[in-house]
């Protein structure tokens, strides 16, 4: 019997996209799952239409709670997830039939062999835009099945050429064992695999494209809101604390990457803090000029920093506000 798998969607207002959806993930090859669909408060017909395949498909199970988030729903299903791995398909994507066979094969073919059993299997994405025009995603699945260890993929990930989400990926329920999505927060997928990887050998990375983002307005995950700064640009800044407090006590020698990590989230930060709000009484601009400014001398040194990088930390450091006006000047935002 192969290992049952638990398919999570969480779902809100998304009628247009959700048939499309949930069809490819009924489609599957690999027939061993179920299929949660987590409605977080939807006002349109996506409650409806979540209904409808629970109806005709005993596979599929349907939650209907207040509005609360993406990881809110995501919660949710877990709760109810019967798994023994879990796969988190975001409403607005879409699947290739073979997108769980695939995934689900190393930790098939290990248990057949009695060897260690992966935890987490990721695959490559497409990124897909309104007019069906494929983008160019940042994480280029290797050539081959490549296993990666866990501070090797700590490394990627604080380096941003790691894939985070969790919408690539089948995860292991023991993972997630004590832990859930943060709720209220953006990057929710960074902040908890972080947390995740110390209890796992490390990823197995697959090759090929089989999970389809498609980007639309609205989508949370992918449109940064420039009116909603202080959420977006701030829980990249807290992601960063995380990232320097686990190198601390497990990863010492990766160090200078995390300070790398936590010097770029704050250049983020101040690249993209609107001017009115760079005042010594809102919170969190103070403190990302003071962390610049403290570990000065450690970013000059930095070998993981970009000389670009370094200018623009070196300018923020001695003239914040000029920068960010000339920066806002250049880029016209």
């Amino acid at each position: 019997m192969s290992t049952f798998v638990s398919v999570i969607v969480p779902i809100y207002n998304i009628e247009d996209c959700l048939d499309k959806c949930i069809t490819s993930i009924l489609n599957q090859t690999y027939t061993n799952f179920e299929l949660i669909l987590s409605d977080d408060g939807s006002t349109d017909g996506s409650g409806a239409i979540a209904d409808k395949y629970a109806a005709a498909d005993a596979r599929v199970k349907v939650i209907h709670k207040p509005n609360g988030g993406s990881s809110s729903a995501r919660n949710a299903a877990i709760k109810i997830a019967g798994g023994e791995y879990y796969s988190f398909i975001d409403s607005d994507d879409y699947v290739e039939p073979d997108f769980l066979e695939k995934l689900m094969e190393p930790v098939e073919r290990a248990k057949g062999f009695g060897s260690v059993v992966p935890a987490i299997v990721q695959i490559g994405r497409n990124e897909i835009d309104v007019e069906g025009n494929v983008m160019p995603d940042i994480c280029t699945p290797p050539a081959t099945e490549t296993f990666i260890d866990s501070r090797e993929f700590f490394k990627s990930l604080i380096m941003h050429v790691g894939d985070c989400s969790f919408c690539t990926k089948v995860t292991a329920a023991r993972l997630f064992e004590g832990r859930g999505f943060p709720e209220g927060k953006l990057n929710e997928d960074f902040h908890l695999l972080i947390q995740m990887l110390k209890d796992c050998d490390g990823v197995v990375s697959l090759p090929g494209y089989k999970y389809h983002v498609f980007y639309r307005e609205g989508s949370n995950s992918r449109k940064k809101d420039k009116n909603d700064f202080s959420r977006v640009f701030q829980d990249c800044v807290d992601n960063a604390d995380l990232v320097e407090s686990i190198v601390a006590a497990d990863m010492p020698e990766l160090k200078p990457v995390a300070l790398r990590f936590a010097l770029f989230q704050r250049l983020e930060y101040l690249l993209h803090i609107p001017i009115a709000l760079m005042r010594k009484d809102y919170a969190g601009y103070p403190e990302c000029v003071a962390y610049v400014r403290k570990h000065f001398g450690a970013m000059l040194g930095n070998e993981y920093l970009t000389f670009m990088n370094k200018i623009y930390l070196t300018l923020f450091a001695v003239a914040p506000k000029g920068v960010r006006k000339l920066h806002a000047w250049i880029k016209h935002i």
